[in-house]
């Protein structure tokens, strides 16, 4: 649409609006309830981030296919979480274990070893 046809466009709404008249009178009490409601839409407060996650998870979670791929992510963090703990914990105890042989094939030389 070139920018003198959106001209004309303009133009003509203008002079539709300023045709328009309303014949019907407002609700009662009109004015009151428009500030009232704006007034309230000023005072609420923001969200939290919280809030925020909390709705989503009420509002998407109850989607099968959602819950089913969030709980395998669970689960799969979950797993590998555990693993790297595991194996971390295994390393450690073998160097225990294997400090503890040595100084009872040779006490002398493992009390050497350490500073």
């Amino acid at each position: 649409m070139d920018l003198e046809h959106k001209h004309q466009d303009d133009t003509s709404l203008d002079r539709l609006l300023q045709e328009w008249v309303v014949s019907e009178p407002l609700p009662p009490r009109f004015d009151e309830q428009v500030w009232h409601r704006i007034r309230r839409a000023e005072t609420e407060p923001q969200a939290s981030i919280w809030a925020l996650m909390a709705r989503l998870i009420t509002v998407v979670v109850p989607r099968p296919k959602v819950a089913c791929s969030y709980i395998t992510v669970l689960l799969v963090v979950g797993v590998v979480t555990g693993a790297w703990e595991a194996q971390r914990q295994n390393n450690r105890l073998d160097s225990a274990l294997g400090s503890r042989y040595l100084q009872s094939v040779n006490p002398f030389q493992a009390a050497a070893q350490k500073p």
